[in-house]
C-alpha cells in the first residue's frame, strides 16, 4: 500500500486534533486533560524545532557563503532580497487596506460588545505586557534595530532563539571572513560545517517523523483554550477580513511564482504544504524555519547558496502576514470606536508597519507590538490603546496562525524568486531519513 505523503499525515493530525479538542472541551476534565497529557507533546515538537534552528542557520549560511567564493555574488543576492522583502510587505499592507475600507468590519459592533471585549480583555496580561513592550520600542532610537543587530558576545547570541539577527550578522560576518583567507585555510573549518549542515538536516527529517502526532495535540490545546464563543462570534467579521486579506496574498505568492519563475503554482503550495502546515499550528515563523528549509532546497530546487541566506533573514524580517493583519487591525479598530482616519494616516500605516516589520523583527509577539507603534503612528489616543487591543485580543490567536502561513509562504516565494534571478533554481534533490542506513547498518 502506497504511504501517505506527508502533507496529507499532517493535515489528518490538525484534523483529528481539531476534533478531539472540541470533543474535550464539552467534558468537565477534559480541558485539565489535554493541557497535562496531550499539550507536552506538541510543546517537545516545538521545542525540537527551535532547537536545531540555530545550528542550521549557522551551519547552512557558512556553507552557502563558503561555496559563493566571490563576495559580490552575495552582495547581490543580499539587495535583491531585501528590496523583494521591502516591495512584497507594501503589496501586504496595501491589500489589507483596501479590504477594510471597502468591507467596514468595524461599523455595527454594538458598545455592549465593546464592553464586555474590554472587561474581558482589556487587564489581560498578553495585552500589558505588549503595551510595556511597545513603550520601549518607541523610546529607543531611530537605529535602535541595526545596533541590536550586532552582538557583544556570540555565544550569547547563540544560545537564544530571539537574537536570531545576531546570529545571522554573526554567521554572515565568519562566512565572509572565511572567503577572504582563501579557499586553502577556510578548508578545514568549511568541512565541519559542510558535515554540521548534513546532521542538522538529518535531524530535520527524523523530527518531522513525529509532525502529525504534534500537530493533533498542538491544535487540541488551541481549541480547548479558545475563549469565549461568543465573543469569537461578535469578531467574525473582523476575522473574516483578515482571512481574505491572507489568502489574496496566497494568490499573490503563486501569480509571482507562476509568471517569474515558471514554477508550476499548485506543484509550490504543494511541496510548501508542509511546512505551511507547521506554521499554522506552531504560530512561529522561526520555528518552521528548519522545515521551510528542507522543503524549499530539497523539494523545489533552490541552491543553498540562496536559500541559507534569504530564508533566515526572511523569518526574522519579513512578515507579509503580520504586516497584513495590522492595516485590518488599526483600521478596524478605529473604525469601531469612531476614530477619524483620513487617507494621509492609511500612508502612514503603509510606512509604520513596513518599517516596525524591520524593527521589531526580534520582539516576542511581534504582531501585536507593531499593531501598538502603528496605532501610535497614526495620533490613536494612548488612554485607549488598551480597549482597541482588547477588541481584536479574543481571535489573535487564531489570525496568528494563519498570518504565519503568509509569512512562511512568502519566505518561499523569495527565495524562489532570488535564486531564478541569479541562475540557482534548479532541479530537486529530495533526501529520506533513511538515506543513509545501509552506511551504519
Amino acid at each position: 500500500m502506497r504511504k501517505l505523503e506527508l502533507h496529507w499525515r499532517i493535515l489528518i493530525g490538525m484534523i483529528l486534533g481539531i476534533l478531539f479538542g472540541f470533543g474535550m472541551t464539552n467534558v468537565d476534565w477534559g480541558k485539565d486533560f489535554v493541557l497535562d497529557w496531550i499539550n507536552p507533546l506538541g510543546t517537545i515538537f516545538v521545542k525540537l524545532l527551535k532547537l536545531i534552528a540555530i545550528p542550521l542557520i549557522l551551519a547552512s549560511l557558512i556553507k552557502g557563503i563558503s561555496d559563493l567564493k566571490d563576495i559580490s555574488k552575495f552582495r547581490n543576492i543580499g539587495l535583491r532580497t531585501i528590496a523583494i522583502y521591502i516591495g512584497t510587505t507594501v503589496v501586504a499592507i496595501s491589500i489589507g487596506l483596501i479590504l477594510v475600507n471597502l468591507l467596514k468590519p468595524g461599523i455595527g459592533i454594538s458598545e455592549d460588545t465593546i464592553t464586555q471585549l474590554t472587561e474581558t480583555y482589556s487587564n489581560d496580561s498578553g495585552v500589558t505586557s505588549k503595551l510595556e513592550e511597545a513603550s520601549k520600542q518607541k523610546d529607543s532610537g531611530p537605529l535602535q534595530f541595526l545596533e541590536d543587530m550586532v552582538p557583544d558576545n556570540a555565544f550569547k547570541a547563540l544560545g537564544d532563539n530571539s537574537l536570531m539577527l545576531q546570529v545571522i550578522f554573526f554567521t554572515i560576518f565568519m562566512g565572509i571572513s572565511m572567503l577572504l583567507i582563501g579557499e586553502e585555510r577556510a578548508r578545514p573549518l568549511k568541512n565541519f560545517f559542510d558535515a554540521m549542515n548534513d546532521v542538522v538536516l538529518k535531524m530535520v527529517d527524523l523530527i518531522m517523523l513525529t509532525a502529525p502526532v504534534a500537530v493533533f495535540a498542538l491544535l487540541a490545546n488551541v481549541v480547548v483554550s479558545s475563549g469565549d464563543s461568543n465573543l469569537l462570534f461578535a469578531l467574525l467579521k473582523y476575522a473574516g477580513v483578515v482571512t481574505l486579506g491572507l489568502v489574496l496574498m496566497i494568490v499573490f505568492y503563486s501569480l509571482v511564482v507562476a509568471t517569474f519563475t515558471r514554477y508550476n503554482p499548485w506543484a509550490f503550495l504543494k511541496e510548501m504544504s508542509p511546512a505551511q502546515l507547521l506554521a499554522f499550528s506552531t504560530s512561529s515563523s522561526a520555528a518552521t524555519l528548519p522545515v521551510t528549509m528542507e522543503r524549499v532546497e530539497e523539494h523545489i530546487g533552490v541552491d543553498k547558496e540562496v536559500s541559507s541566506f534569504v530564508l533566515p533573514v526572511g523569518a526574522t524580517i519579513n512578515m507579509d502576514g503580520t504586516s497584513l493583519y495590522q492595516g485590518v487591525a488599526a483600521v478596524f479598530i478605529a473604525q469601531a470606536l469612531s476614530f477619524d482616519l483620513p487617507f494621509s494616516a492609511q500612508l502612514t500605516i503603509v510606512l509604520t508597519a513596513l518599517l516596525a516589520s524591520i524593527g521589531s523583527a526580534a520582539v516576542p509577539g511581534a504582531g501585536m507590538v507593531m499593531l501598538v507603534i502603528v496605532l501610535e503612528a497614526i495620533g490613536f489616543p494612548e488612554d485607549k490603546l488598551a480597549i482597541g487591543l482588547a477588541l481584536i485580543f479574543a481571535v489573535d490567536r487564531p489570525l496568528d496562525m494563519l498570518r504565519t502561513v503568509v509569512n512562511v509562504t512568502g519566505d518561499a516565494c523569495v527565495a524562489m524568486m532570488v535564486a531564478k534571478s541569479v541562475g540557482k533554481l534548479g532541479k530537486p534533490k529530495v533526501q529520506n531519513w533513511d538515506d543513509y542506513y545501509d552506511e551504519v547498518k
